[in-house]
This record gives C-alpha cells, sequence and structure tokens, in this order.
C-alpha cells in the first residue's frame, strides 16, 4: 500500500492513503486489520480524508512494514464485523447533520425574505400538526408548545424565529437519533461478536470451527456452560436453558429432541446437539437491537424523571404566556415565555447523556445492558465479590500435599489426578497438571465418578469410598473424620492456602493446598472502589475460613464469607436489597449466576463462564479489574452530569423567561438563546465524562 506519513510523534503515527475516495468497507477492512496488531493501542480511520492514525506501543519500524505490505484483498474480516460496523450509519447522519447546516446558511444568504417565508410556513405544517394531534390524544406535552411557538411566530409574521426554532429543533432529532443508533448499535455488536467457534457434530465427531463455517442444516453440539451460537432444533440431548437474555426468564427451561432453541440463552445443565435454522449473520444482531430498542432496562429512572418533568412544564409555560398576555396585553412579553421550552433541553440531554455514557463504558471494553445498570453502579452501596477467577487471578498452582495417612504424596496425587479430570475447572487442572509435571500415570482405576455441583467428587477405589472436595462436603455431606494422631497437624494447616480435602474409607487421607495468586490490581481496586462512594465491600467463597480470612485481610474487603453455597450468595444478596441497599454482585462462574440475576446489577469478568456473561447485565471484556473502577468513575460522573444538566436548564430557562417578561430581551432572542443552550448542552451530554488525563491517571495505578 502506499502512504505518506503525515505526522509522528512518538507512539503515535498519522498516514495519509494514496488513492481514491476510500470506501466505508476498505475503512472497516484497514479498521480491524490494524486493530487486531498486538502492538495498537487505538487505530482510528477516517474514511473522507483517506487517513489512519494509529497509537502503538512497540517498534515503529514494524508499524511501518505491516502498512507498506498492507493489502485490502488479502486482509482476513469476519464478514458479520463489516456488516454490523456501524460506520455505514456515522456516514449517514453525518451527511443529514452537514446537509441541514448547508441549507439553512444557503437560504439566510442566497434566498429573499419572500421565498424563505413561503418555505419557513410550508415547514411548519409539520410541527402544528403534530400540536394539533397531541392536544386531540388529551395530552398537554412538548409537541403542543413547539407548534404554539412557531405557530404564533409565524402568525407574527416572525419567520425567522419559527425558522430558527424549527431548524434547532430538526438539529436536535438528527443527534439524538444519531446518538440512540449508534450506541444501541455499539451495544449490540458487542452482546453479539462473542462467539467466534463452535463445536459442529460431523459424522458423529465434534469439531471446533468459527462460526461463520456454520450453514443452515449443519449439526452444532452445545455443552454445559456454554452460549447457544445460533437458532436451532434440538435433535439429540436434554438440558435446561437459561433464556434470560432473551426472555427475562429467571427460571430455566426444559428444552429436548423437537424443542426450538435461540442463540444467545445458555445451558446450564445438560447437553444438546442443535440443527441450525439460521446461520451466523445478521439475524441475531438484528434482534438484539430490537430487544434493546424494546427493553425498558435501557431507561433509567433519571430519563424517565426527566421526560416527566418535562411533560408536566408543558401547561405551565402555556399558562405563563396566557397569564402574562392578560395581565400585561403585551404579545411580546408573552411570546417571551413561549419561546422558552424547558421540557426540549430536558428530553434531549438526559437520553444523550446516558446513552453516550453506554458507548463510553464500551470504549473501555465494558458492555452495559441497559442505561438504568449506570445509575444503579453509582447509587451501589454494598459490592459483592466472588474469590476465585475474580478477585485472584484462575490460574490455581499446587502448593503443597499435606498426608494423614501411611500413603505418599505422590500416591495421592495419582488418585485425585485420576478423579479430577473428568471435571475440568481451576482447581482440578492445578491437581491434574501437577501430575503431569511429576509424570505420574493415573490410569483409571476407579468405578463410575459421581460430581456433585459446587462440592466435590465420589466414586470407588478398590472397594473404598473416595471423596474430594470442600471442606462441608467431606466432612458435613459425607460424615468423614480426621484421624486422632493427625488433629494437630490439621489445625496447623497454612490459611493462606486454598484447601482441597481427600478422604479414603470415611477418614481423612489427605489435604491438597492450592495457592491461587490474587490479581496484582485487587487491592488497588478495592480502595479505590471504596474513595468512589462504595460503603460495603463483601468477598463470599466457597473456600474454607482460614483461606477466606487470609485473603480477605491482603485485599482488605470490609465483610468475608466462606465456604458458601451458590444459593447462599444470592440470599446474601436478596438480604442486602431487603434493607434498601443498591447490590452489585462481580462473579465469573457457573456458581455466581443466581446471584448475578438476583443483584441490582450483576457484572460478569471476562474469562469467565459464557453464561454468566450471557446473564450478567454488564460485562468487563478486558482482564483487568481496575476496570471496576472505570466503571464507576464513568456512572458517577454520568449522574453528575445529569443533575448539572437539570441545574443548567432549570437556571437558565428561568432567567431567560425573567429577561423576557421584563421586556430586556426579544422573544426572537430569547428563541435563539433557548435553541442554542439546548445544542450545546446536548453536544456537551455526548462528550466523554473521562478525560485523557483521568484515564492515564488509572491505567499507571493500574499498571503500578
Amino acid at each position: 500500500m502506499k502512504f505518506v506519513i503525515k505526522h509522528e510523534i512518538r507512539g503515535r503515527i498519522r498516514v495519509q492513503i494514496l488513492q481514491g475516495r476510500m470506501s466505508i468497507e476498505q475503512a472497516d477492512i484497514l479498521q480491524y486489520y490494524f486493530n487486531a496488531k498486538p502492538y495498537s493501542i487505538s487505530v482510528k480511520v477516517r474514511e473522507r480524508l483517506s487517513e489512519i492514525v494509529i497509537h502503538y506501543d512497540g517498534d515503529r519500524e514494524t508499524v511501518v512494514r505491516d502498512l507498506q505490505t498492507f493489502s485490502y484483498e488479502k486482509a482476513e474480516v469476519p464478514e458479520s464485523y463489516i456488516q454490523n460496523s456501524g460506520r455505514a450509519l456515522n456516514s449517514e447522519y453525518w451527511e443529514k447533520l452537514m446537509t441541514r447546516v448547508i441549507m439553512r446558511v444557503g437560504n439566510n444568504l442566497f434566498l429573499p425574505a419572500g421565498v424563505r417565508a413561503v418555505i419557513t410556513s410550508v415547514k411548519s405544517v409539520k410541527y402544528i400538526w403534530k400540536g394539533i394531534c397531541t392536544l386531540a390524544a388529551r395530552k398537554i406535552e412538548v409537541p403542543v408548545l413547539d407548534a404554539t411557538a412557531i405557530g404564533v411566530s409565524i402568525i407574527r409574521s416572525d419567520f425567522d424565529t419559527a425558522g430558527s426554532v424549527m431548524f434547532l429543533l430538526g438539529i436536535g432529532e438528527i443527534l439524538e437519533e444519531w446518538t440512540h443508533k449508534k450506541s444501541v448499535g455499539d451495544l449490540a455488536r458487542s452482546m453479539s461478536l462473542n462467539i467466534e467457534k463452535v463445536w459442529q457434530n460431523v459424522d458423529g465427531t465434534e469439531v471446533l470451527v468459527p462460526v461463520s463455517n456454520i450453514k443452515e442444516g449443519d449439526l452444532v453440539t452445545v455443552h454445559v456452560g456454554n452460549v447457544i451460537p445460533l437458532d436451532g432444533e434440538v435433535v439429540t440431548g436434554e438440558a435446561m436453558v437459561n433464556q434470560a437474555s432473551m426472555t427475562g426468564e429467571s427460571v430455566p427451561v426444559k428444552k429436548e429432541a423437537g424443542s426450538y432453541v435461540y442463540a444467545g440463552t445458555a445451558v446450564e445443565e445438560g447437553e444438546i446437539t442443535l440443527k441450525v435454522k439460521h446461520a451466523a449473520g445478521s439475524t441475531r444482531f438484528e434482534r438484539i437491537v430490537q430487544m434493546i430498542e424494546d427493553s425498558e432496562k435501557l431507561k433509567s429512572s433519571v430519563e424517565g424523571k426527566a421526560a416527566s418533568l418535562a411533560d408536566a412544564l408543558v401547561p405551565w409555560s402555556l399558562g405563563g404566556t396566557a397569564l402574562t398576555w392578560l395581565l400585561t396585553r403585551n404579545s411580546t412579553k408573552a411570546l417571551s415565555i413561549l419561546m422558552v421550552d424547558f421540557s426540549c433541553a430536558l428530553k434531549l440531554a438526559m437520553p444523550l447523556s446516558v446513552l453516550s455514557a453506554m458507548r463510553e463504558a464500551n470504549s473501555h471494553h465494558i458492555t452495559v445492558k441497559g442505561g438504568k445498570f449506570l445509575e444503579a453502579v453509582s447509587e451501589a452501596h454494598t459490592i459483592v465479590f466472588d474469590k476465585t477467577g475474580t478477585l485472584t487471578k484462575a490460574e490455581p498452582v499446587l502448593a503443597d500435599i499435606v498426608v494423614f495417612n501411611d500413603m505418599t504424596k505422590n500416591e495421592i496425587l495419582r488418585i485425585a489426578a485420576c478423579l479430577e479430570e473428568h471435571f475440568p475447572h481451576s482447581m482440578a487442572n492445578a491437581v491434574v497438571k501437577e501430575a503431569v509435571n511429576r509424570k505420574l500415570v493415573h490410569e483409571e482405576m476407579h468405578s463410575k465418578v459421581d460430581y456433585i455441583v459446587a462440592h466435590g467428587i465420589a466414586t470407588y477405589v478398590n472397594g473404598e469410598r473416595v471423596v474430594i472436595g470442600s471442606h462441608h462436603f467431606v466432612f458435613d455431606d459425607e460424615q468423614c473424620i480426621i484421624p486422632d494422631e493427625h488433629k494437630q497437624a490439621f489445625d496447623e494447616l497454612p490459611p493462606y492456602y486454598s484447601h482441597l480435602y481427600m478422604a479414603i474409607g470415611g477418614k481423612l487421607a489427605a489435604v491438597i493446598l492450592i495457592e491461587d495468586p490474587l490479581r496484582d490490581e485487587a487491592k488497588d481496586t478495592i480502595d479505590a472502589l471504596r474513595s468512589l462512594g462504595v460503603k460495603n465491600i463483601v468477598m463470599m467463597t466457597g473456600d474454607s475460613e482460614r483461606t477466606a480470612r487470609a485473603i480477605a485481610e491482603k485485599v482488605g474487603v470490609d465483610q468475608y464469607f466462606s465456604e458458601v453455597l451458590p444459593e447462599d450468595k444470592a440470599g446474601f444478596v436478596e438480604r442486602e436489597k431487603a434493607l434498601g441497599h443498591k447490590v452489585i454482585m462481580i462473579g465469573d462462574g457457573i456458581n455466581d449466576s443466581p446471584a448475578l440475576s438476583a443483584a441490582d446489577v450483576g457484572i460478569a469478568i471476562s474469562e469467565g463462564a459464557e453464561i454468566a456473561r450471557e446473564i450478567a447485565d454488564i460485562t468487563i471484556s478486558e482482564e483487568n479489574l481496575y476496570q471496576l473502577v472505570t466503571l464507576k468513575a464513568i456512572s458517577n460522573g454520568l449522574m453528575k452530569r445529569i443533575h448539572g444538566n437539570y441545574r443548567f436548564v432549570i437556571g437558565f430557562n428561568l432567567g431567560l423567561i425573567l429577561l423576557g417578561v421584563a421586556g430586556v430581551i426579544a422573544p426572537a432572542t430569547s428563541a435563539l438563546l433557548h435553541n442554542t443552550s439546548t445544542l450545546g448542552i446536548s453536544l456537551k451530554s455526548m462528550t466523554n465524562l473521562l478525560n485523557e488525563q483521568e484515564k492515564r491517571k488509572e491505567y499507571e495505578e493500574a499498571e503500578a
């Protein structure tokens, strides 16, 4: 590819592509290609200027070499990315906005006053008719106020004022529609592009293939804990499917042969093979877009209050106009009130603020599924953390084995690995990996293995019952005992490790010590959340009391609970909510899904189970817990902006009304100032809540 470097500083390069007009598809290909490079921090392609700006971390020569060798034809880009990139939408609305502005300026500069008056009168019909329809529906809302202001201006032959009002209303409509569609589109894309590969059933064999390779009629197998990637009909198997993401149902639904399943729902129990009815494409995307637009989840309570207040103020504005005219008989002063529309700014600025905040969060790899969740995060009193995989890295390693019988550590490890390899999870993986490292052969020496969810594993080896799992499972459920001669050693087990208990024949045989390192940023994250207003930070884990206490002390939580079951987490959340507290639940596993559903806001971490991400209200796709601080900062900033918007709209417009009634400013000036302020506050509401300096500071703190 031929190009010219237009500007360059350390870590940033701006390049002019030497070609004719760049198409939207070419811009998307270029964007995707360089975004995928490991050195890319951010990439921006301006198709109108045929420019690309690359922020990178790495070798400059590598960037330049990739630019030189780049080819639109050879670059591999998913079709779904191009179809749903949103660039075409931005181009469409930018052209609409520019056309509206150019037409307005051109009309004022080149058309005679008489022609402008005719054009304004014709355009006013739409607004006046809308106002009449609103009145006919027995409502006194914003369209009535707009129609009255425009109609009175035309009756007074003040066509410039009427034209200005309609122009600014039109600009506001374009900006609102643009921002809404872009925010919803960004959100839908982040929800729809999570699944990249699926298990295709080919002649009875499961093959992992890209989802884009699947076509209608193919067979796809979905295992427990995974999200169903495509719409289809179940042909074999049974499963309990969580459809909360599509229907809002909290109770899983049984699916068996002949049942229809939907993409985006999740398998909680069982396993199914389905025949695909709709191949990967825009179907899922379009359905999500519709779901978001129809869902009340999109609306925060502050948006609803703004809309209600806006409509409630309309009769007062009309009444004030009539009263002023009756008292003063001065139509100019009365019209000054009519030209100031509180509701316009309130109805426009608040939704734009919320949608813009959702979009900003998405730019930080945080997907927010509705405006009300940002509001809830800002008001959060309690945050509940799962431990494993959330506060810790979920990459446990075997630290030691404490034996309580006459077996060797390797013999214990061989049996443990033999059992744990059937049900892979983070702690099981640590056991199996250590057995491999020690070159221990763990051949099948047991009978059928039973897996008890959130508890452990039970089987028989040489006629003796062998159990491995949590303290609760081994000692409470299985009633296993600790040999008397080993009770002191048991009491002296190191508390800072997770304990995996193994019993043989009803007696404790060994405790496997598992170390799951804390995330480097865990303590800083908790400290930062507390400084941002969170009152109660809680950790809940299935680990023992000793382990939980040691971890809790390290990270600095306010409360901790050990040996909890999934229902215990959900129960705690419900109790906190009953006390009137806003609760955030943060988890990553299947066992966290009940609590994620119960909380005011459920947040799933990137590397967790797919079902957790699907059920959650907010997902964080970046492997950095400190993104929670970014989310909290955005949420706090959003509420601060909304309340500031309230104060400004009420104060500024009330000032205009008083100046108009006093005769200080004319109605045309009042309308111009009002509409200009509405446009200004709307544009301000679309800006990012976190400035670049704050972003850098947060990044440095997270890296420190």
